[in-house]
C-alpha cells in the first residue's frame, strides 16, 4: 500500500495492489526489436561459450570447466527469456513467442507448453494455502507440521533441507522429473510436448557424443546445465520463501495482494540483475506478468513505491534457507527451531 496523499489536495485512499495492476498496464507492451536483441545477445554469447570450451578441452579441461561455469549464467537467461514467452511478454505474437520458448526449452531441459501450465498454476494460485502442489515448493504450515507422524516430518525436512533444495534437487528437476510431464499426465498435448523435447535433447546429445565423445558431456553439458539449474531454483526460491511472505486460506486469499506481498524485490549487483534478466523484480512481475523483463526496471524508475518494497539483499536471502514453515498466527516463515517455541 502506498499513500499518495499530498497537502495541497483532498486527502486520497492508498492504492491497493488491484489499482497497481491496471497502472502497470501501461508497461506491457513489447518491443520486437528490442526482444530479439536479448535473444541475440544471449544466444550468441552462450553458442560462443560452447565453441570456446569444447576448444579448451585441448587445452586444459580446467579452463573448460571455468568457461562452463560462465556459460551457466547465459543458459540461465535463455531461461528467464522462455519465462517470458511463457506468459506471452516477449513479443505481441503468441505464436512466435511460442515456438521460441520451445526452441529455448531444448537447451533449458524444460518441455515448453508443460511448464507454461505448471507456472500458470503457480501464478493463479500463489499464496494460497488450499492450492500448492504445482510449480511451487511445499510449504507446510506450523499446524500441518505439528500433527504429521514422526516419520512424515522426517520427509519434510528431508525435503526442505539445503543440500536437497538446492544440491540435488536441480538436478533431478531438470534432468529427470522433466522428462515427464508431471502432474499433466491426463493430456495428450502435455505428453507430445514432454517427448518432443525429449527428443530434441537426445538428438543434440548424440551430435554431441558422435563428434566429440563423452568428454563435452562430461565437461560442457552437465557444469553449464547443473550450475544453471541450482541457480535457477535458488533464484525461484528467494522469490516466494522469506520470514514476511504472504500465505492465505482460499476464503481470505485475494490474488493482486498475495502476488504483491508474497513476492521479493531481490537487489543484486547490476551484472547478476542482468544475467538473471531482471527476475529479481519479483513483486511487479507477480502482479503484471505480461511485462517484459527489460521494461521491469522502468517500473522501479516510474514508482518508488516498488523499488522500496520487499527489498532482500543477497546477505539477507541466504538466512532464508533456513525458514521452513509458515505460522499463521504470526503471518510469518519460521524455522523448525523457531516452530518449537511457539505455543501450541
Amino acid at each position: 500500500m502506498v499513500d499518495l496523499s499530498n497537502s495541497s489536495r483532498p486527502e486520497r485512499a492508498p492504492l491497493t495492489a488491484r489499482d497497481w495492476v491496471k497502472i502497470l498496464s501501461q508497461y506491457r507492451q513489447p518491443s520486437a526489436w528490442r526482444s530479439w536483441f536479448e535473444v541475440g545477445v544471449t544466444v550468441g554469447p552462450f553458442l560462443l561459450l560452447w565453441v570456446l570450451a569444447w576448444w579448451s578441452m585441448g587445452i586444459s579441461y580446467w579452463l573448460t570447466l571455468a568457461i562452463s561455469t560462465l556459460n551457466a549464467a547465459f543458459l540461465l537467461r535463455l531461461f528467464a527469456i522462455q519465462h517470458d514467452c511463457g506468459h506471452g511478454a516477449f513479443f505481441e505474437n503468441r505464436t512466435v513467442s511460442d515456438w521460441l520458448g520451445r526452441v529455448i526449452g531444448v537447451l533449458t531441459l524444460t518441455p515448453y507448453d508443460v511448464w507454461r501450465r505448471s507456472h500458470s498454476i503457480h501464478h493463479s494460485g500463489s499464496g494460497n494455502l488450499d492450492r500448492r502442489g504445482m510449480g511451487d515448493i511445499l510449504t507446510l504450515t506450523v499446524a500441518e507440521y505439528t500433527a504429521l507422524s514422526p516419520f512424515e516430518r522426517l520427509k519434510y525436512r528431508v525435503y526442505r533441507h539445503p543440500i536437497i533444495l538446492f544440491g540435488l534437487g536441480p538436478g533431478y528437476l531438470f534432468f529427470l522429473q522433466n522428462r515427464l510431464p508431471v502432474g499433466l499426465m491426463a493430456n495428450a498435448r502435455y505428453w507430445v510436448s514432454a517427448m518432443c523435447t525429449n527428443a530434441a535433447i537426445f538428438a543434440a546429445l548424440g551430435l554431441i557424443i558422435w563428434f566429440g565423445g563423452l568428454k563435452p558431456i562430461l565437461l560442457i553439458f552437465l557444469p553449464t546445465s547443473i550450475l544453471a539449474a541450482t541457480a535457477g531454483v535458488w533464484l525461484f526460491y528467494v522469490q516466494h520463501q522469506f520470514e514476511t511472505t504472504h500465505w492465505d486460506a482460499e476464503d481470505d486469499w485475494q490474488m493482486h495482494d498475495a502476488a504483491l506481498e508474497g513476492s521479493s524485490h531481490y537487489v543484486m549487483p547490476r551484472i547478476l540483475q542482468w544475467l538473471s534478466a531482471n527476475i529479481g523484480i519479483h513483486h511487479v512481475h507477480h502482479l503484471q506478468s505480461r511485462i517484459p523483463f527489460y521494461r521491469l526496471p522502468e517500473v522501479l524508475r516510474d514508482h518508488a513505491y516498488f523499488d522500496e518494497g520487499n527489498r532482500m539483499t543477497i546477505r539477507e536471502s541466504l538466512s532464508n534457507a533456513r525458514l521452513h514453515l509458515w505460522d499463521e498466527r504470526s503471518r510469518k516463515l519460521v524455522s523448525f527451531a523457531q516452530a518449537k517455541t511457539l505455543p501450541s
